[in-house]
């Protein structure tokens, strides 16, 4: 069964560079959506996405905008929501992708200090408010305006990079809920929270071989032995970005492999 279409749709994906950003720009585009590529740092990698998009697009070189932006800022999140309808009159979706954490064994408490949880919680957790903040009037004249923000299965089980991340998506999480029910009923706000997804940030970090075998590990981890790519999750977020979902918000998609169930088990023994 074909997709919905999304055209004329006009939508932000936040830190879409790379990984599941990137791959929710392109499939948004897939759909016939316009789309705004925000990076913070990753310039060359955001133009490899915008490029993406216009392919998926059919080739339109009006399909994508690239705005350099970090959400931490509420002033740039200002500038990401104007670029949507400075370019095309107006917003439909709101993608907040753009997160960040620090790695820390959760059993050193010393291993985080306040100034870090300051930084996560300004990316993770302030800076999807301020967009939604700026986004919220355009959003609203849209009529049927969608908000997904990608979360964490470190929300729901307490795991992750660090607790201070866990922290943050846990906010997230909630933050998904008291905004469903403040915009309804012109906007909807529902959540993503992946497990491990095979990226290329992990690979970037570890090297190949090392990337592998984190892969393979957190295949074999899991209930259903598999692990997602970014394509996989950016399938979850078009859902709940695209009409097919318009009965649904303040709702959480876990989308792991069935990791919560292993980790749940762990729990009662």
């Amino acid at each position: 069964m074909d997709q919905p279409s999304l055209k004329d749709r006009v939508a932000i994906v936040t830190g879409s560079g790379t990984g599941i950003g990137a791959a929710v720009a392109t499939g948004l585009a897939s759909r016939g959506a316009r789309v705004v590529v925000n990076y913070s740092r990753s310039a060359a990698e955001a133009e490899e996405t915008a490029a993406a998009v216009r392919e998926a697009g059919g080739g339109k070189a009006d399909n994508v905008r690239v705005v350099q932006a970090n959400v931490a800022l509420d002033e740039d999140c200002r500038k990401l929501a104007a670029a949507a309808t400075e370019a095309w009159g107006r917003l439909d979706i709101l993608v907040n992708n753009a997160g960040t954490t620090k790695f820390a064994s959760h059993a050193d408490l010393d291993a985080l200090s306040a100034e870090d949880f300051a930084n996560i919680y300004a990316v993770n957790v302030i800076g999807p408010y301020q967009m939604v903040r700026a986004a919220r009037p355009a959003l609203k004249a849209s009529g049927d305006g969608a908000i997904v923000n990608i979360s964490s299965i470190a929300a729901i089980s307490g795991i992750g990079s660090s607790i201070a991340y866990a922290a943050s998506k846990g906010a997230l999480n909630t933050l998904t809920l008291s905004l469903a029910r403040a915009l309804a009923p012109e906007i909807r706000v529902n959540a993503v929270c992946p497990g491990y997804v095979a990226t290329g940030w992990f690979k970037n970090r570890f090297g190949q071989e090392q990337f592998e075998k984190i892969t393979a590990n957190a295949a074999e981890a899991v209930p259903l032995k598999r692990a997602a790519d970014a394509g996989e999750i950016a399938h979850t977020a078009l859902f709940l970005a695209g009409p097919e979902s318009r009965n649904i918000t303040g709702e959480f998609i876990v989308t792991d492999g069935g990791m919560h169930l292993a980790v749940m088990a762990g729990a009662r023994h």
